[in-house]
């Protein structure tokens, strides 16, 4: 089989030829085989064997290799074709090795994995990895991070936002997987690839913190086995590991406010209520009843509140409950034992109240920051990246007054931050938007030209990373808007390119073909070698009167579509009757007008059209239409009368057309397969339709009942018609 038949390139193929494969294969059945062999040969080599009449038909040769077997459409064909059997290898080395147990790494392909962090250095490490990649033909790139598992503690999006576009558009992919051992998930990935290097960071952490920890890159390297690790030293090597920003405390303040009050308050009325009764009431139980206090301290107002109670607490059992009492001494070592233990439970009891309620509050924070994301990512899948949209929901998200996305107009000056003539507006959402970054209460640099302006109330550094992570996303949309953009400006000319190649391949072959044809009747006729009877000076005659006509008729249409696309054809619309056009289209099919059968009645109405014009509809749909027939088959032609329109139809006992390319027909210089020489070059469909359109009526195809085509025209009665 061709691989132009295989499923997952269909679409592919016919963006490269302009021409749909309708027999295709699905790729799991080929890739079933126990086997798969790639014949290959060179475009030059195989136009050589269709010149040669190895391949196609001779008549077939020249509109093959003027079309489809282009050279530049078999150099893709062939690269496709070497790029999915490299996939079928790779798919059956991999199952090889998984069926063998085999971990270690084969270097059959390189492929090249890049670890980030989510640091600023991470740009750094993708380019330099984009270039060990690019050392070698044919090699893999391949980005990925590590999540730690609890889902808390995270990288900054917006940099592995920035740094996923940048592999990307590098020709790498970007991967993330979840692990606790970053250096055994980094090699666990790397071997499922079957890597062959590993680029890595250089640490950021000081020389006092790698005597505890041999860090991430040295544990990698040392268990890496095969696979070559390169440490790649950048910038932030010396600036040491970024803390982050302080969290706000675990409490609110009125928690904290009464915690402080219980405390201050709380252990002296304690202490009144236990005096009278301390001849009644061991130590121990004074202690407990301390303790109890401490601990509804911790829970109340935290782990500070509690600790200076739990002091407190200490020094008034020392002072009225601890004899000596009156005195800071303890004659019992069995009583400071006590008092000791008294302070550590308390001590550990409040610090873990408030961790808890810290990461009570850390879990609320991230689950608040996941609810925001997943609302940003469900913005990216329904394909809702319209910069307004984004900005929108990031306003709704933050309650924001406003949300700006400026870009930076011209070449940064000094102080240029600050001036509003140097920023613009890309997109923007709300009331008041600002003018430039200065003016904004919150915003995130992008990139050296974008930034994110929003002007509300400040937000916590807490809420940095989903602030950033929209911040990418809208310069992701940004780009591609832009994009899109640039694609709507470049396809009229792609079209119009298309236009002149197809144009120039057909008049090449379909206008040299009558040309030739005709030369060579006049030539035959000069030469004063071969005494022509009078027969054969007829056939002659005829065969250069038939050329030159169907040359001058091609001409014709090229210059109706040329006048049509241009928009200067000119009408002359009047009341026409169909009994005297059809009789004048069906004789300018000369021999052909045999195979024609029909009769348009004298009672039709007069239709609005234009006589000349309407006559070369009918002669292009009726000589397509004898041109597609089985040989014996006649051509229907009827009309009637429906309403304020009168139908024409042009009914064929070809192969018909499939629905899906009823539209696709009526483009100039499409031709569905290859056709004899005497096709023409595509144009008769699209100019008919062209045409009929522009004297106020349609041209739709439907399909014959019993097989076949129905070319209907439908046109205005005179008495409904606007004169033009």
């Amino acid at each position: 089989m061709n691989v132009q038949h295989l499923e997952s390139v269909n679409d592919v193929v016919q963006q490269i030829t302009g021409i749909p494969q309708r027999e295709t294969v699905p790729d799991e059945v080929v890739r079933r085989a126990s086997q798969v062999e790639l014949v290959d040969m060179s475009p030059e080599a195989l136009r050589r064997r269709m010149a040669h009449g190895n391949v196609y038909a001779p008549e077939k040769v020249d509109a093959a290799l003027a079309n489809y077997f282009r050279v530049g459409n078999l150099t893709a064909l062939r690269e496709l074709a070497l790029l999915w059997v490299a996939g079928k290898v790779d798919e059956q080395l991999d199952r090889y090795r998984a069926e063998h147990g085999i971990a270690t790494t084969w270097e059959a392909r390189e492929r090249v994995v890049v670890a980030l962090t989510g640091g600023p250095e991470g740009d750094t490490l993708v380019r330099r990895a984009a270039r060990i990649a690019a050392r070698t033909k044919g090699a893999d790139l391949l980005a990925v991070h590590v999540t730690s598992a609890d889902g808390l503690a995270g990288a900054d999006p917006a940099n592995l936002a920035r740094q996923r576009t940048l592999v990307e558009s590098l020709g790498g992919t970007y991967h993330q997987v979840v692990g606790d051992d970053i250096p055994r998930a980094l090699l666990d990935f790397a071997r499922g690839v079957n890597a062959t290097q590993l680029v890595l960071g250089a640490s950021r952490r000081g020389r006092f913190a790698q005597l505890f920890s041999r860090g991430v890159g040295v544990e990698t390297t040392a268990r890496s086995g095969s696979i070559d690790v390169h440490m790649i030293t950048h910038e932030e090597v010396k600036k040491g590991r970024r803390r982050p920003a302080r969290a706000r405390a675990a409490l609110t303040r009125r928690r904290r406010v009464a915690g402080w009050l219980l405390a201050v308050a709380g252990m002296p009325l304690l202490t009144a209520g236990l005096v009278p009764f301390r001849e009644v009431v061991s130590l121990p139980s004074e202690i407990l009843f301390f303790l109890c206090l401490t601990v509804g301290v911790a829970l109340v107002g935290g782990m500070w509140p509690a600790i200076t109670a739990a002091i407190g607490g200490s020094m008034l059992l020392n002072w009225f409950f601890t004899p000596p009492i009156g005195r800071f001494t303890i004659n019992d070592p069995e009583n400071l034992f006590a008092l000791v233990v008294f302070v550590l439970v308390a001590a550990a009891v409040s610090t873990i109240v408030d961790l808890a309620a810290r990461r009570t509050r850390e879990a609320a924070r991230a689950s608040a920051d996941a609810e925001a994301l997943s609302t940003l990512a469900g913005h990216v899948l329904r394909g809702e990246a319209a910069l307004p949209s984004l900005l929108a929901r990031l306003r709704e998200t933050f309650g924001l007054e406003s949300v700006t996305l400026l870009e930076r107009v011209g070449e940064p000056a000094p102080d240029d931050h600050a001036e509003p003539a140097a920023w613009r507006a890309v997109a923007t959402s709300g009331s008041a938007p600002c003018a430039c970054p200065k003016a904004a209460d919150n915003d995130v640099v992008i990139n050296d030209t974008l930034v994110l302006a929003a002007r509300g109330p400040l937000l916590d550094a807490s809420d940095r990373p989903v602030l950033e992570a929209f911040a990418a996303e809208a310069a992701v949309a940004l780009r591609q808007e832009r994009l899109q953009e640039e694609a709507a400006r470049a396809e009229p000319l792609a079209e119009a390119d298309k236009m002149r190649t197809a144009l120039l391949a057909a008049v090449s072959h379909d206008l040299r073909t009558p040309l030739a044809a005709a030369k060579a009747a006049v030539e035959s006729l000069r030469s004063q070698d071969v005494q022509w009877s009078p027969d054969d000076r007829d056939e002659l005659l005829a065969t250069a009167d038939e050329s030159l006509a169907r040359l001058g008729r091609l001409v014709e249409n090229l210059l109706d579509m040329s006048r049509l696309q241009a928009g200067v054809l000119g009408l002359s619309l009047r009341p026409v009757a169909l009994e005297e056009v059809v009789p004048r289209a069906v004789d300018d099919l000369g021999p052909l007008r045999d195979r024609i059968e029909g009769d348009i009645s004298v009672e039709l109405p007069e239709i609005a059209a234009d006589a000349a014009l309407l006559e070369r509809v009918l002669v292009n749909l009726l000589a397509n239409a004898v041109r597609h027939s089985p040989p014996g088959r006649k051509v229907l032609l009827t009309a009637s009368w429906h309403g304020e329109h009168v139908e024409i139809r042009v009914v064929d006992r070809g192969p018909g057309i499939p629905p899906e390319a009823h539209d696709r027909v009526f483009q100039p210089f499409q031709r569905l397969g290859d056709r004899d020489n005497g096709t023409g070059m595509g144009l008769g469909l699209a100019l008919s339709r062209g045409l009929t359109e522009a004297m106020g009526g349609a041209l739709v195809p439907e399909e014959t009942p019993g097989g076949g085509l129905t070319m209907t025209v439908t046109l205005p009665i005179a008495s409904r018609a606007v004169t033009r």
